[in-house]
């Protein structure tokens, strides 16, 4: 409690008159906003007042927040976070209204699955707001998931070039850049056999952006690329870092595609790599995750593995 002096109160009053003061901070003593401080000496007055005062804590009425709450937000916004937390509700009470007030025009219709900003600017008039932390508060505080909100996210476009459209066809994709450019080369002059496999469609997967794009691969790219008949390869960096892309690619692809390493072209870096020598080679980077599953090595006969071993 903070502590306010009988001269400080009278000023507030900007009553001339004493009586009408005494009547002002006897008002504030029977409202509750003031009280004095027992031990404070007297004015000298008559009526006399206490020359100090505490000034006590006002406690807000809730009632129409309460109300609010319980009956008018939308029935699929769970309250009971806010009706505990009344003093964070006032703060957030803008965006939890105009929630409700999607939820509600929305009535039992399931809405057309638009991209997250999308819905985060029909809903908030924000479009990045579902992407900030304030967006993502406000869906933990109302208990909504963003299967709620019949959302998808966007990933960059996957890159690639296919020189057929037969089903099936062997699918390749390749961690890097330069590799993409030099096979699609390959793929325009003239035959499309590469190690000994026939590949119709070379995919550039960006490094690790290939696992953000997997959910969306069947939107990316065209109906023949993402037939269940088809074989895909991988081909990658020869590092921990290139492995483990494969294996955590294999889990997102398990159960709709079987995705292999493109043996022929790890055997033939492989062979690169021992005739350069390992003094030419520079060293992996540091700070790679070397915690692998271990499905990588599995697809390669015992002496190919303990080579590129040797290599790591």
């Amino acid at each position: 409690m903070k502590r306010i002096s009988l001269e400080q109160l009278i000023s507030e009053s900007k009553a001339s008159a004493y009586l009408q003061q005494y009547r002002y901070v006897c008002h504030k003593i029977e409202t509750g906003q003031i009280k004095p401080v027992k031990n404070s000496p007297l004015n000298g007055k008559m009526p006399a007042l206490h020359t100090r005062y505490w000034i006590l804590e006002q406690t807000p009425d809730n009632t129409s927040r309460i109300e609010e709450l319980q009956f008018l937000i939308a029935p699929c916004i769970q309250t009971d976070y806010y009706l505990n937390h009344l003093e964070v509700y006032e703060t957030e009470r803008k965006w939890v209204r105009l929630l409700s007030r999607y939820f509600k025009n929305q009535g039992q219709k399931i809405p057309e699955p638009v991209s997250v900003n999308e819905r985060s600017f029909q809903i908030w008039g924000r479009e990045k707001f579902l992407q900030r932390e304030q967006g993502k508060k406000i869906l933990a505080h109302c208990g909504v998931s963003m299967e709620q909100l019949s959302v998808y996210r966007t990933t960059e476009p996957l890159a690639y070039f296919s020189a057929g459209r037969q089903i099936p066809q062997t699918v390749l994709i390749v961690e890097n850049k330069d590799t993409f450019y030099s096979m699609r080369r390959l793929l325009l002059d003239g035959p499309r056999t590469m190690f000994g496999e026939e590949i119709a469609t070379v995919v550039y997967g960006a490094g690790k952006g290939i696992l953000r794009s997997f959910s969306d691969f069947g939107f990316c790219v065209e109906p023949y690329m993402n037939a269940p008949q088809n074989r895909i390869l991988y081909f990658g960096d020869l590092d921990y870092e290139g492995i483990g892309i494969y294996e955590r690619l294999w889990e997102l692809f398990c159960g709709e595609h079987e995705i292999e390493p493109f043996w022929g072209a790890y055997q033939a870096m492989v062979q690169k790599a021992e005739a350069y020598g390992t003094d030419f080679l520079p060293e992996m980077s540091a700070g790679q995750n070397k915690r692998l599953s271990g499905r990588f090595w599995e697809c390669f006969a015992a002496g190919l593995r303990e080579r590129m071993e040797r290599i790591l």
